[in-house]
């Protein structure tokens, strides 16, 4: 059985949400009514994974979080809603540890609940089995257990900080392809945060996401990287140096013209199942690009997406790259690309970036 924590001030939504869950035979439902609450049942109940409310009277969930990953750390998936603020608010509960969020109903809560119902229970189930960083915000839990942070640990904890060596222009013009799921938001992050502004092969990432989430993502990398973030919602030229994430709620196709590849939003694809779909995007890079001009990154969800085309690239000839089972929060997708053999390189989250300047430098 997986112990389930459902926190919202909402009786209606711990209802529905312990209805969802009960039915399906396999958890033990607690719930809470708020962020104070929820901390007082993570002992007593002892949750495989908590569902986290955002916003509620007294300690909100982004509170409430926070003293979850400092004094139990546990799986969270926030409940969120599909609004500017809630876009912001949800990439800063993933940036302070949450794995997942799932979508607020916005209408009739009990007709839209059910239409969301499938998702919520597979990112619910995905998050119970995700592997949490055990670095993340060790000194401070650390402090809290009134135990001494030495040095060797800091250095464990440490990001792996930003390449300064400045790669030179490789003889071969390429495209750098990113894929990412449940746990993606952080792990861009860790990848991207390092590259150098001149890095020369332009990044188009597939980020499975709602579009208001996705506008704020790329605003929210724009502002840590030192390369350009940009969400297509129109099409673009692609240029060295440049990020471009998918816009939610569509699929990322490249296609080519006359001035060079560009990306731009298609109508999600009904035959995806995630969007933007890796799979669609890395089939449409290969259309318009030689497979040894391409580098594909699979890095954690869950799922397979990405694993069928990326298998076909490297395949093919191309460099693919899966981030490894020991760091990724849900080893789904970078998984199925291993098991299928597409993956080239199986390398852990914080060295993926240094693996890209060498393949980038020898290409």
């Amino acid at each position: 059985m997986t112990r389930l924590l459902i926190v919202d001030d909402s009786p209606l939504m711990r209802r529905l949400l312990g209805g969802i869950f009960a039915a399906e035979g396999d958890f033990e439902i607690e719930t809470a009514r708020n962020g104070t609450e929820a901390l007082d049942k993570l002992t007593a109940f002892s949750p495989d994974v908590v569902t986290l409310d955002i916003h509620m009277p007294g300690m909100d969930g982004l509170a409430c979080l926070d003293r979850i990953m400092v004094e139990r750390p546990c799986p969270v998936v926030m409940v969120s809603s599909l609004t500017a603020e809630g876009a912001a608010e949800t990439l800063e509960a993933l940036s302070l540890g949450a794995v997942a969020f799932v979508e607020k109903p916005s209408g009739p809560v009990s007709i839209e609940i059910e239409r969301i119902a499938a998702d919520l229970v597979a990112t619910v189930r995905a998050a119970a089995t995700a592997r949490l960083s055990r670095t993340h915000r060790l000194s401070e839990r650390l402090r809290k257990r009134g135990e001494r942070f030495i040095a060797p640990l800091a250095r464990i904890s440490a990001p792996a900080g930003r390449i300064r060596r400045k790669p030179h222009q490789p003889s071969r013009k390429g495209i750098v392809l990113v894929g990412s799921s449940t746990g993606g938001p952080p792990a861009l992050d860790a990848l991207l945060a390092p590259l150098p502004a001149d890095f020369p092969w332009p990044i188009v990432v597939a980020q499975h996401m709602p579009a208001t989430f996705t506008k704020a993502l790329a605003a929210r990398l724009d502002r840590l990287c030192a390369l350009s973030v940009v969400e297509v919602s129109a099409p673009v030229l692609l240029d060295a140096g440049t990020v471009y994430v998918g816009r939610g709620d569509a699929d990322l196709i490249l296609v080519s013209r006359p001035t060079g590849v560009m990306a731009m939003a298609a109508p999600a694809d009904a035959a995806y199942h995630w969007h933007p779909s890796v799979d669609r995007l890395v089939s449409s890079a290969m259309a318009v690009a030689e497979p040894e001009s391409l580098i594909g990154v699979l890095m954690t969800g869950m799922g397979a997406d990405g694993a069928e085309a990326m298998t076909r690239l490297y395949g093919a000839g191309g460099q693919t790259i899966a981030e490894a089972e020991d760091s990724a929060v849900v080893w789904g997708m970078p998984g199925a690309l291993v098991k299928a053999g597409g993956a080239g390189f199986v390398v852990s989250l914080r060295r993926i970036a240094a693996r890209l300047i060498d393949l980038v430098l020898t290409a």
